[in-house]
């Protein structure tokens, strides 16, 4: 994806509501053009990999055109700051108005490094996205030690480790949610987490019961709907926003009074015709949510 810099600044406030974005439909057109009022939503830049890889500043321009004012971003083979540094990836983002608050890393590798600069630039947060299906509770339980010495890491330089969730941990080991285990056993004044809605409604459990059983813990979200009839093997697809079977119109309100602070939107799978598609129908959806 090649983006001249100079029309793009030059049509970015069309394109905010959708005149030099084709794929807008005229209903989104209008929905914008009516000066519905944004809240900082985000988006996690997995969603738009492979345009990140292919033109990153391009790609974040287009992006906060939607209106996107948060960034959650992924260590991929560019690193948290796609090859900028992380004063640069900072100084970009303030020139579109747009905030890095967090970011998806390995936090056994370099990790006081990497808190050291997140700190540098504002970030809040360093997740950890990933730990796999485990066989064993004790596993999980060795995980939340983890944990726990990831966020003394971070709180040493001002800022929070998470967990981000997938379906496994949602599914119970001899009667026992492994959710639990990472809840109970870590030091809420160390570690907080990252809901996945769409994973534990994958998992068959209600988000809401787990925000209320565990009130100030979730601070962090992906938004990501999921198809009412999955055709994935796995039993798994995720749709555009609004297109799907979770109602986060019902949800956020209940959730933000929870403890959830940020929503970033997430998507996999592409049914709208690709990524930034998704991305342009995700941020008109989330311009309408009242959180």
């Amino acid at each position: 994806m090649s983006i001249n810099r100079r029309d793009f600044l030059r049509n970015s406030s069309f394109a905010a509501i959708g005149l030099s974005v084709p794929f807008l439909s005229k209903a989104n057109f209008l929905d914008a053009a009516a000066g519905l009022k944004i809240p900082n939503f985000g988006i996690q830049l997995w969603t738009v990999k492979e345009n990140m890889m292919e033109d990153a500043k391009g790609t974040l321009a287009i992006l906060a055109s939607f209106g996107y004012k948060q960034i959650e971003s992924y260590e991929g083979p560019q690193g948290m700051f796609w090859g900028m540094g992380h004063t640069g990836f900072k100084s970009y983002l303030d020139s579109l108005g747009m905030k890095i608050v967090s970011s998806h890393c390995d936090n056994l590798t370099d990790f006081d490094k990497k808190s050291e600069q997140a700190a540098a630039i504002g970030m809040q947060y360093l997740i950890c996205p990933h730990k796999g299906p485990q066989k064993s509770l004790d596993n999980y339980k060795a995980f939340a030690d983890e944990f726990n010495v990831s966020g003394k890491i971070a709180k040493k330089h001002g800022i929070k480790f998470a967990y981000h969730n997938h379906d496994y941990s949602f599914k119970k080991i001899n009667g026992v949610y492994p959710q639990d285990i990472l809840m109970q056993e870590t030091d809420p004044n160390l570690v907080c987490f990252e809901m996945d809605i769409y994973w534990v409604v994958t998992a068959g459990e209600n988000p809401l019961e787990w925000l209320k059983k565990y009130p100030g813990r979730f601070e962090l979200s992906h938004i990501k709907d999921r198809s009412q009839s999955p055709i994935n093997k796995d039993n798994f697809e995720s749709v555009d926003l609004g297109t799907g079977s979770i109602d986060f119109r019902q949800l956020l309100p209940q959730a933000k009074k929870l403890g959830l602070q940020y929503l970033f939107m997430e998507q996999e799978f592409y049914p709208g015709g690709s990524p930034m598609n998704a991305a342009a129908t995700g941020a008109t959806y989330l311009k309408k949510i009242k959180f």
